[in-house]
């Protein structure tokens, strides 16, 4: 199949600042396209081709009508039937004088006389008006296969008068706001625009089935990304070679600092990748964008993303490990340093069900002389469900964040706890055994797979 040749394009017109720049970037799964509550953003016509893998699409974000009425006065002057309105567009277009006169019209309506199809763009948030209708009838005169979208900017109190009379108009009338709609909905215009145009029926349903695949695929991709990140957290340590115990000691803060900047690094990094796997490409983990999870060393908030403690008894009468005594103090708000052992301890809170100290701390006499002092790794058995709690969070909301929605990621419940509750009793088991896995640095042959099922919807 030549992709070229046979890549369905639509043309997204309509009235300035009505979200026509929204719907593209939602459809072209593209972030970088510049959204603006200011009219008149969108001044030419700007091309987004998308390659879905097997065939792609074209959207066209094409400036708003500025002056209609006048437009479609002149196309009435040089049609006198109907038979001669698509001649009349494709004059119209081509004509210098129009050209200087109705530069948006002109630039709009190019690539329509081209052969793009039209998403008309209206906002059902204000009242319908005949004022519309100029721009309507041009596009009706153009005769390619046309849909109209309402769009409820700010409500949909005048959805059904714009319904009325777009039906008139377009073959097609949708609801679709590109903030909200999902990827289902977004799927839906595509397979509506294979029967209004028969000849990119194929394409379009080859389009629509990539990107199912490609969903699907970044389910598998999550998994392997959070799979390498919880074996480089849970095994991770560093260390340093010196000459005296003493030196060992003032090293002290030096490892703590490289070793949580590594640790946060690796785990900014998986969130960016995971961003890329869904093209957010504007997401700025470390930004005022968005509000991510409390500090990594934050044991304060082990119990919001991982397990309470009756989970964490369960998960030794599962794994077959031998329940502790509660113990209620460990160190939170950072990792356990060097420092610590001479009672530099930072702060207090509550513990899980056998808890350990957050992370090992060695000072080891080396035996040809000197001393090695370690920092990690983390053994403490709520840390991997933590990592997981927060990963799983930020894919949820990429998962459902529309590319048009610049707005902040708000953290609240990730719902990890519920969504163990909803495995298999040897999901549940395979999940907790490689989590004691990781706690105590052991293999974990087939932990993507394990780690797969907290990814099904």
């Amino acid at each position: 199949m030549n992709l070229h040749r046979s890549r369905a394009s639509f043309a997204v017109v309509g009235h300035p600042n009505k979200g026509k720049s929204s719907i593209v970037s939602t459809l072209a799964r593209d972030d970088s396209i510049v959204i603006s509550q200011q009219s008149g953003t969108t001044t030419h016509s700007d091309s987004y081709k998308i390659d879905t893998g097997h065939a792609g699409f074209e959207l066209i974000d094409t400036p708003g009508f500025q002056r209609p009425k006048k437009a479609l006065y002149w196309l009435n002057q040089n049609a006198n039937s109907a038979d001669q309105r698509v001649a009349a567009v494709e004059k119209f277009v081509n004509d210098s004088d129009c050209q200087t006169k109705f530069p948006d019209e002109v630039k709009l309506l190019t690539p329509i006389v081209e052969g793009a199809a039209i998403l008309y763009v209206v906002d059902g948030s204000r009242p319908y008006g005949v004022e519309y209708e100029a721009e309507m009838e041009i596009l009706r005169w153009t005769g390619r296969p046309s849909m109209a979208l309402i769009n409820p900017i700010e409500n949909d109190r005048h959805i059904d008068s714009w319904k009325n009379a777009l039906g008139q108009f377009f073959k097609i009338v949708r609801v679709f706001n590109p903030m909200q709609a999902g990827f289902s909905k977004q799927l839906a215009l595509l397979e509506a625009f294979s029967h209004l145009e028969p000849n990119w029926k194929v394409t379009l349903e080859q389009v629509v089935t990539d990107l199912k695949d490609y969903q699907r695929a970044i389910v598998v991709q999550g998994s392997s990304l959070l799979s390498d990140l919880l074996i480089d957290l849970c095994s991770y340590q560093t260390h340093q070679k010196v000459l005296t115990e003493s030196q060992a000691k003032a090293l002290q803060p030096v490892l703590t600092k490289q070793y949580n900047h590594w640790m946060r690094s690796r785990e900014q990094g998986a969130f960016k990748e995971l961003c890329k796997l869904f093209s957010h490409q504007q997401c700025h983990l470390e930004s005022e964008a968005f509000d991510l999870p409390p500090d990594l060393f934050d044991s304060e908030q082990w119990y919001a993303w991982g397990l309470n403690k009756k989970q964490l008894a369960t998960v030794s009468a599962m794994t077959g490990a031998a329940a502790g005594a509660a113990i209620d103090v460990v160190v939170a708000g950072h990792s356990f340093m060097l420092g610590a052992i001479g009672g530099g301890v930072v702060g207090f809170t509550s513990a899980w069900l056998g808890a350990d100290k957050l992370t090992t701390t060695k000072l080891v006499g080396l035996p040809l002389g000197g001393y090695q002092a370690c920092q990690g790794p983390i053994n403490n058995k709520n840390f991997p469900y933590v990592v997981i709690g927060r990963f799983l969070f930020l894919f949820e909301q990429l998962k459902s964040k529309n590319h048009a929605d610049r707005t902040s990621i708000i953290m609240s419940e990730n719902g990890l706890k519920e969504r163990l509750e909803g495995l298999q009793k040897n999901e549940t088991k395979a999940l907790h055994l490689a989590c004691k896995n990781l706690s105590t640095q052991k293999a974990n042959e087939n932990l993507q797979e394990v780690l797969l099922v907290l990814f099904d919807d």
